[in-house]
């Protein structure tokens, strides 16, 4: 993995701290993007980018620069942004502005659509031999809808982004590329909200690299026990 690079788009302290250190481990190099970017690196040795996801237009600079910095494409492209608006009315989702709801979806979905386009024009650079990884930091509205209003602009978007993962796995799949909609459950398959686990997502991301498992584009998954299926 010593030539292979990872860019990790949305930078947290838990999943996205944990995916670019269990990269980091496997030998890849890192690039990580989010609004907090600095545009040097880090004092892990990541390059740092400041980005924008509400602009889906500044998503294919953020590729630029990558290739610029590590003379060559990421392998491995991860969305790990997110963004909700909560509702003026909590009992009413329809209190939320068309104005916010737009710009959630350029987070949600757009952005990494805009992403996916940009990664899948890389890998067409990329040796045939090397595994070319996109996934998307999903969770169980794409299936389940979780009645708080509060979670209208994500689900949106969320049920949005795996209908076009799901279809670019298929269309990709025999070339190498694989597309993935990760969602990390309690072991009872419920949803996890805010108790996702960083490490959890670090493993399970960099076993998806892989392409190990014979694991679904819905890739839905447990700690400690990796991909689960789920009804």
């Amino acid at each position: 993995m010593a030539n292979s690079v990872v860019l990790i788009l949305g930078v947290g302290p838990r999943i996205g701290a944990s995916v670019a250190a269990k990269f980091t481990s496997n030998g890849y190099k890192i690039a990580v993007a989010s609004r907090k970017g600095s545009n040097t690196k880090t004092s892990e040795g990541y390059l740092s980018l400041k980005a924008d996801f509400a602009k889906p237009d500044s998503i294919p600079a953020l590729f630029d620069t990558v290739k610029a910095e590590f003379q060559t494409f990421p392998s491995v492209v991860i969305y790990n942004a997110a963004a909700l608006t909560g509702p003026p009315n909590k009992d009413s989702p329809f209190s939320i502005s068309a104005e916010s709801v737009a710009s959630d979806l350029n987070v949600n979905t757009i952005s990494p659509y805009v992403a996916a386009q940009q990664a899948v024009k890389g890998w067409e650079m990329l040796p045939n031999e090397i595994k070319k990884t996109f996934i998307y930091t999903g969770n169980i509205m794409n299936v389940t809808i979780v009645p708080m209003s509060l979670m209208m602009d994500l689900g949106m978007g969320k049920s949005a982004s795996a209908f076009w993962i799901g279809l670019a796995d298929m269309m990709y799949s025999t070339q190498g590329c694989r597309f993935f909609y990760a969602d990390e459950r309690h072991e009872d398959g419920k949803f996890k909200g805010m108790a996702l686990d960083g490490a959890a997502h670090g493993e399970f991301y960099a076993q998806l690299a892989n392409h190990k498992g014979n694991v679904p584009w819905h890739a839905t998954f447990v700690k400690n026990k990796g991909y689960v299926q789920f009804k």
